[in-house]
């Protein structure tokens, strides 16, 4: 999922609002004005307007005349916004949002698999292939930054690779949920080999062409995933 990155002033506005509304510090139902933001944060009214348009496309808020700007409930968020995800995970239930995206990603990554097995080609295949030669590498030498680029890279090759536009244009959400468990502390400081192994076995299915294995190692990495989130949890 593609989103158009804000910048300067207009960025640190719309961040702070959203991690505000994510975390519930701003609750639902609570009005805003043009006039408020702009004291509160030092800008104009143009920057306050455009950082409020973005969230309201988000349905973060509502704008109306002689009401102001409402906060809204979660259900009108547009939880599929990548923005949006990395607010919840940075500002509101850490674990509980990576739970339920693991759940989401049930539903898309082994079909994606499935699909990629049928459709990849020879390069998707070697981008595949090297990245679990990196993460390989990376996990060994505890260099976690290094293995969430090589894990990213594989999973948004994958989701390209199933030839289908609708999992492709996921791949925003799915980048979160992986940035996120690094960079809030929850991926163990050496990662699983047991994972590693199981994004080589999806890699050879695919490039085998053998739907069902990629279906299951994939549905099994997410297993995985969210059985460590769990774990986490529970400690």
């Amino acid at each position: 999922m593609t989103t158009t990155p804000a910048t300067g002033q207009h960025a640190s506005v719309l961040s702070a609002l959203g991690g505000r509304i994510a975390s519930g510090r701003l609750e639902v139902g609570q009005v805003l004005t043009l006039d408020g933001i702009c004291h509160e944060y030092v800008v104009s009214r143009s920057v306050a307007r455009e950082a409020i348009r973005v969230l309201e496309s988000m349905g973060l808020v509502a704008s109306r005349r002689r009401v102001g700007i409402t906060i809204q409930p979660r259900h009108r968020w547009n939880v599929f916004d990548p923005r949006v995800i990395r607010w919840r995970l940075d500002e509101g239930d850490r674990t509980e949002q990576l739970l339920s995206l693991s759940e989401l990603r049930r539903g898309i990554e082994p079909v994606a698999a499935a699909l990629a097995a049928e459709r990849a080609d020879g390069h998707q295949c070697r981008i595949l292939a090297a990245a679990v030669s990196d993460m390989v590498v990376h996990g060994r030498d505890g260099d976690l930054d290094a293995y969430l680029l090589a894990d990213t890279i594989f999973h948004r090759t994958l989701l390209e690779a199933s030839g289908n536009e609708m999992l492709r244009a996921l791949d925003g959400v799915v980048e979160e949920v992986l940035s996120g468990r690094t960079h809030h502390g929850m991926m163990p400081s050496r990662p699983n080999p047991e994972a590693i192994a199981l994004h080589d076995e999806v890699a050879r299915a695919v490039r085998l062409g053998d739907s069902a294995t990629a279906e299951k190692a994939m549905r099994a990495i997410i297993e995985e995933a969210a059985t460590a989130l769990r774990d986490e949890q529970d400690t």
